[in-house]
């Protein structure tokens, strides 16, 4: 089974993102921030990553130029998602290797799922068998787990909820 790394400090879209690929058949792990998912990367060896920018400890944007230049992680695809829609934050992601580079407010969660099917080349219909979503092959309970918040995450939490 494919398995992505997801990465967001929101813990709803983390939820969302997550149990959709679960849907999909992929094996998901799961990061809050750009320095957990480094570690991660190299411990789950992920096929590809889906990360946000904005995030607490590491941006994506460092966390992905970090990814490029490990000799464990290089060729890992990357799709980056954030709420930044600046051409420059484009090309910065374009310049640091990122496979796809998607802004939160032009997608929906199906154009979420086909860009990692692209970046997968593993297309729905293409000698794939997508799991039913009424029959995912995992539960979330398999996610990684995750720290309860404190008053300081809290915080971040409404932030970043607000940046989006």
């Amino acid at each position: 089974m494919t398995k992505i790394l997801l990465v967001e400090d929101d813990k709803s879209l983390r939820e969302i993102y997550g149990v959709r690929l679960l849907a999909e058949g992929y094996d998901i792990v799961s990061a809050g921030d750009g320095e957990e998912a480094l570690a991660m990367a190299i411990k789950e060896r992920p096929r590809l990553i889906l990360s946000d920018v904005m995030m607490p400890k590491i941006s994506g944007f460092d966390m992905l130029d970090i990814l490029r230049s490990t000799t464990e992680t290089k060729d890992v695809k990357v799709i980056i998602m954030t709420a930044l829609s600046s051409e420059d934050q484009r090309k910065r992601g374009e310049q640091l290797g990122a496979d796809k580079y998607l802004v939160k407010s032009q997608v929906g969660i199906e154009d979420v799922v086909r860009a990692v099917h692209e970046a997968l080349g593993d297309l729905p219909g293409v000698g794939t068998n997508p799991v039913p979503v009424s029959q995912p092959a995992h539960t979330y309970a398999s996610f990684a787990p995750v720290s309860p918040p404190t008053s300081a995450t809290s915080a971040n939490s409404s932030s970043a909820a607000a940046s989006y």
